[in-house]
């Protein structure tokens, strides 16, 4: 343990000063005390003698190798073989081409973000998106928030704050990550009155709860579940009638949020912003990062007076989009001008739920042919039929026909397999189905066969 050198011996050396030359001394202060704690606890559990130099070698190129692992970014690419689409924990829906040349622009450069160009003064933010929206969607005014939660959360403080909000209690949900509708109706500062029971709400169970104390009617779509059988519920052109009789506002999460008919791209049916206005909600709230397939987002659409309320309030500060977001979803919306054809080889969510049997087939097919036979045969891997999903909530029900390469490793489990993918450099995830490793071609792009072939050959080629 004498033998190992100080802090002021390994600052000394030659290497440690061409560091020093490029990092705050006491950034790498701090790794070489954790370099010399690391090599201390192995001496303590080792045995036998280190000489000094040996140790100072080791220390040094210790401190080396976690600079480099430190230089490298956490958030980091990640080839998506899991066969869902918008898969919330590698980042939902991948961006366009158009919208990362508006993010390139909008970062690098100044952009009149709050600036009225040809007025010479202060702007709205909100003016880059509204028009496009409300053109879209038929919306009198639109807003936009850093997500679908905090659009929920912002109408129900603007609008119903120490108040009640009548919401059916099949509506009631949990979305991602423990977060629950009931926790943002409270946060919101608004009061639950629930109607109906899990599986059955009817018409009348609203116009009973329907007091003076009633603010608004929220519907939750049912966008990452449903619940089948013996149900009812009540619809939004059932509902307008009644809402607009107690001059309340109809709002109605919808989540997902198409802002046009999926069926343009063969896919199923999802419901549509402009619709859902036109069948009497007053407002509407979406997300940017799902089907619609732009950055993380929460958009309001619907009354102008009612908007207006929303963007006065104090909130909207707080929850707001910066210039990045803002330059990605313009971008984004402006695609849903083209035509159905262009609009799909342009918006790389759509295109992926849509894509073309043959398209998955030649996909599978190369990555096999990429492979030398020996890695074929330790992971007999073999194109198998799977089904992916849009995932996020999107077409909760439904599945996508999809093509996988199936891996069933020799000599090694799944598990290990799968974590061998994850933390190669090309970072491969696939999904665990029975006792094989798919990789499903539906959300892997052309220009990643190659790297997924890399890390495959890797793997097998790595000791267990």
């Amino acid at each position: 343990m004498r033998n190992i050198p100080s802090v002021d011996q390994l600052l000394s050396r030659v290497e440690t000063a061409v560091l020093l030359k490029r990092y705050r001394r006491d950034y790498v202060v701090s790794l070489v005390r954790r370099v010399l704690a690391d090599l201390r606890r192995e001496l303590r559990d080792g045995d036998g003698m280190v000489e000094r130099e040996v140790l100072l070698k080791r220390a040094v190129a210790e401190l080396e190798r976690a600079i480099a692992r430190e230089g490298e970014p956490s958030l980091k690419r990640v080839i998506n073989g899991t066969g869902v689409v918008l898969h919330t924990g590698l980042g939902r829906a991948p961006l366009p081409a158009a919208a990362l040349e508006a993010l390139q622009q909008a970062g690098e450069n100044y952009c009149n973000l709050e600036f009225d160009l040809e007025e010479g003064k202060r702007g709205s933010r909100l003016s880059h998106i509204e028009g496009l929206v409300c053109s879209l969607s038929g919306a009198e005014r639109a807003a936009v928030v850093n997500n679908n939660a905090a659009a929920v959360m912002l109408m129900l403080n603007s609008l119903a704050r120490d108040r009640e909000v009548i919401v059916s209690r099949g509506q009631l949900v949990e979305i991602g990550g423990s977060f629950r509708i009931p926790d943002v109706i409270v946060a919101s500062g608004a009061r639950i009155c629930e109607v109906g029971t899990t599986n059955r709400t009817h018409l009348r169970d609203y116009r009973a709860a329907i007091g003076e104390q009633t603010a608004a009617v929220l519907v939750v779509h049912p966008s990452n579940y449903q619940v089948r059988g013996f149900t009812a519920g009540v619809g939004l052109d059932e509902l307008s009638p009644l809402c607009r009789d107690a001059r309340i506002p109809l709002i109605y999460d919808l989540g997902g949020g198409a802002l046009v008919d999926l069926g343009e791209w063969n896919l199923p049916t999802e419901p549509v912003v402009g619709e859902s206005l036109k069948r009497g909600a007053d407002l509407v709230s979406f997300s940017g990062d799902k089907v619609l397939g732009g950055p993380q987002a929460g958009i309001i659409a619907g009354s102008r007076d009612l908007l207006q309320q929303i963007v006065e309030n104090p909130m909207m500060r707080a929850l707001r989009c910066d210039k990045l977001t803002l330059a990605a979803l313009e971008a984004t919306l402006r695609l849903y001008r083209l035509t159905p054809a262009d609009m799909r080889e342009a918006q790389p969510t759509l295109r992926m739920m849509g894509e073309e049997w043959e398209r998955l087939e030649t996909r599978g097919k190369r990555l096999l042919e990429l492979l030398t036979e020996g890695v074929l045969c330790e992971l007999q891997a073999e194109l198998q039929r799977s089904q992916a999903q849009a995932g996020s909530g999107a077409l909760p029900l439904e599945e996508l026909p999809s093509l996988a390469v199936c891996l069933r490793p020799l000599g090694r489990s799944v598990e290990t397999l799968a974590r061998q993918l994850r933390l190669d450099r090309e970072a491969v995830v696939g999904r665990i189905w029975r006792d094989s490793l798919l990789l499903d071609m539906r959300t892997v792009r052309d220009d990643e066969v190659e790297g997924i072939a890399r890390a495959l050959q890797r793997a097998v080629a790595e000791k267990i």
